[in-house]
């Protein structure tokens, strides 16, 4: 496995780890990180859909699929600019932006790795 595959690897444990916490336990997470306890379903929906996520980056690490290793270094900074519009202009908890600079980090550490391949 390349150093790229295993950033990527990283990183995908981390969302498939989140997205089951959001998906199963969204309430005990989320006061942690200072947002209200929710009842409705998206955020366990959220979950659902941050678990695939997971699994997509996982395979693409143990495929050593490069390009999706470069369209996710872009794609979390999409996030992370995202994280921080919430904050910014949508009077989301400033907690948020944890989760864009994650994948902000898990994204220029991805890059560094993709520079340093053939």
């Amino acid at each position: 496995m390349t150093t790229a595959a295993t950033t990527v690897k990283v990183f995908g444990t981390y969302i498939l780890v989140a997205g089951a916490c959001f998906a199963f336990i969204p309430n005990l997470l989320l006061p942690l990180l200072g947002f209200p306890a929710a009842n409705e379903i998206w955020v366990r929906v959220l979950g659902v859909i941050a678990g695939v996520l997971g699994y997509y980056y996982l395979s693409s690490a143990l495929a050593n699929a490069r390009y999706f290793f470069v369209a996710s270094v872009y794609g979390r900074c999409i996030f992370c600019a995202g994280c921080f519009g919430l904050v910014l202009f949508a009077n989301a908890p400033w907690q948020l932006m944890l989760f864009g600079f994650f994948d902000l980090a898990g994204a220029v550490w991805t890059k560094i790795a993709l520079g340093r391949e053939p």
